[in-house]
């Protein structure tokens, strides 16, 4: 690895270590005043950004990228707006720093309070989407942590304007405008010091497709939080009312394909397969989806049959696996053997059905006569996330601004000794 990649991000994680530390002790006012500013600077530069994403998305596109992955990448008027409206939303919620989670007397006078800390440098390697170059720049630095942002090289463009915005914009509010850094270099070697700078960097958190998140976990040496592939299941139980699964279906599969809360598998109890298969297929081939099928959902026309991959696959496009199984046993243990544990759902009229689903699905959502679209920071009332969390350790599902901070215990005593 060329010296020169290895001392430019080394530098950029110095850089960050020592702007955490001020970040750390700014209050809720400075650090809202900056997510305000890195707003407006957004809008002042959206022309500047729509004309580097246009350089990302012209690319792409001639690189034969697929169609999911170029709707992710791309930005337009509204979806800068956004950017800059989740900020100001950020800026809206109450600051995790400082919250007392516990705090007692003990027996032997010590007082003892356990307090939200951020965590200092947080690394997030992710791929095409720039939005959430923004969307994590503001997430850590309201929850008091440093920022090191590395992007994949097809939205380097977007992700260097973007960049250059919010750092304008938090140096002239006061703070320091290395709480916000794009990791220096576009190749993989970058990434692999961004891993291994253990001591330096104190969480990292990979955003994207299979490969890139089981790349950074078997070989960062920075401890990592893993956020979700989302191969997510719908269930149509023998007690479900049709109609509603049907809208359940079609937006869980059709409301938006490039995400990780979309559903990627249909399951349906034998008990309402003759009525509900042929009025699902129509709709979603209707809708423009290509179904992988088992023997009785491929019976129809134009479904084509299911290999053993398709089980396990995260489509992010028009297409789907679907299957009929014949009792609750048997879709649980489907879900149990292919869902990555992201979000599944079942659609049923049966509490009984309901409790067992939700007690023997081991997922971070688990979803009753709902759309597997919910899971979702803002659908879920958080405000912002900085991902899915489908592990099970430090924080799970949707992870919002407590889950960026770690904590730590203030022990206060008056010449107390053991």
């Amino acid at each position: 690895m060329p010296d020169q990649i290895r001392d430019g991000v080394l530098d950029a994680c110095h850089r960050a270590r020592r702007a955490s530390t001020v970040l750390a002790l700014a209050t809720r006012a400075a650090k809202d005043a900056a997510l305000h500013a890195m707003a407006d600077a957004l809008l002042e530069d959206e022309a500047a950004v729509l004309a580097a994403n246009a350089g990302d998305v012209e690319a792409a596109e001639a690189a034969g990228t697929g169609g999911h992955l170029v709707d992710r990448l791309r930005l337009d008027h509204d979806r800068v707006g956004a950017m800059a409206q989740g900020l100001r939303e950020v800026a809206g919620l109450a600051d995790p720093v400082g919250e007392v989670l516990r705090g007692s007397t003990l027996a032997n006078g010590l007082e003892l309070r356990q307090v939200r800390v951020p965590f200092g440098v947080v690394g997030i390697i992710y791929e095409a989407r720039p939005n959430v170059t923004a969307d994590a720049a503001g997430i850590c630095l309201k929850s008091g942590n440093a920022v090191l942002l590395r992007g994949s090289s097809s939205a380097v463009r977007s992700n260097t304007a973007i960049v250059d915005a919010l750092r304008r914009a938090v140096r002239g509010s006061g703070l320091p405008e290395d709480v916000v850094q794009l990791v220096p270099g576009d190749g993989h070697e970058a990434a692999e010091v961004l891993m291994s700078a253990r001591g330096l960097v104190d969480v990292l958190i990979p955003r994207g497709g299979d490969a890139l998140i089981r790349t950074v976990v078997e070989r960062a040496s920075v401890p990592v939080i893993e956020t979700g592939v989302g191969n997510c299941h719908v269930y149509v139980d023998a007690a479900a009312d049709l109609d509603m699964a049907e809208r359940i279906v079609l937006n869980a599969k059709t409301h938006r394909t490039s995400v990780c809360n979309a559903a990627e598998s249909l399951l349906v109890h034998a008990a309402v397969a003759d009525q509900f298969l042929p009025r699902i297929v129509a709709a979603l081939q209707g809708a423009g989806v290509l179904i992988h099928g088992d023997g009785a959902f491929s019976s129809y026309d134009g479904v084509q049959p299911a290999g053993d991959d398709d089980w396990g696959t995260e489509y992010l496009a028009l297409e789907m696996s679907a299957a009929v199984v014949p009792d609750l046993d048997a879709a649980i243990e489907h879900i149990r053997r292919h869902s990555s544990g992201h979000t599944d759902a079942i659609v049923t009229g049966s509490q009984a059905a309901a409790r067992r689903f939700t007690a023997e699905v081991d997922s971070a959502a688990v979803v009753v006569n709902a759309s597997t679209r919910f899971t979702d920071g803002g659908e879920f009332g958080f405000g912002a996330e900085i991902g899915i969390s489908t592990q099970k350790l430090h924080a799970r599902g949707p992870m919002g601004l407590p889950e960026m901070t770690s904590t730590k215990y203030v022990v206060t005593g008056d010449g107390h000794i053991r």
